[in-house]
């Protein structure tokens, strides 16, 4: 297993191109195991992270790992994910919003809260040209939400 503090050093890599590669590893190994939900913690830190290249990957680590959050480490801090439906950047934005259907699909009770947040996202913040791609993101995954049966 790999230490934590080598876990987050990879992701906050100032060579870009490593650090994505290596979330796309985890992202791609934790569709089929949760060898890395021993790290959930520490991707859910990086949703703080002052460099949006790193909260994306910290994105989506988290929604490819929700599958395997059976002691609701994410529950509590859903709030702290949902933020970023309308983060600063809004190439962050839209990577959280897609990520929804996988985190809906993985924790069902927390549908409501996301539709919620959806629902009520200020996207006065983006410039005109993007605010018409975020807000069709939010309607496709609006949909998503709606049409799944999840029970």
């Amino acid at each position: 297993m790999m230490e934590r503090s080598d876990f987050l050093a990879r992701l906050t890599d100032k060579d870009a191109v490593s650090a994505c590669a290596f979330a796309d590893q985890i992202v791609r190994e934790s569709q089929g195991s949760d060898c890395w939900y021993v790290y959930f913690d520490e991707a859910i830190a990086l949703l703080a992270h002052k460099n949006s290249l790193v909260r994306n990957r910290a994105i989506e680590i988290i929604s490819a790992n929700a599958r395997w959050d059976r002691t609701g480490k994410l529950d509590p801090v859903i709030g702290a994910f949902l933020a970023h439906v309308t983060d600063e950047k809004p190439i962050t934005a839209r990577q959280c919003i897609k990520a929804l259907p996988e985190i809906g699909a993985a924790k069902p009770g927390l549908i409501s809260q996301i539709k919620a947040t959806l629902e009520g996202a200020d996207l006065t913040g983006y410039r005109d040209s993007m605010q018409p791609l975020i807000l069709k993101d939010i309607v496709a995954v609006l949909r998503q939400l709606n049409e799944k049966d999840w029970n």
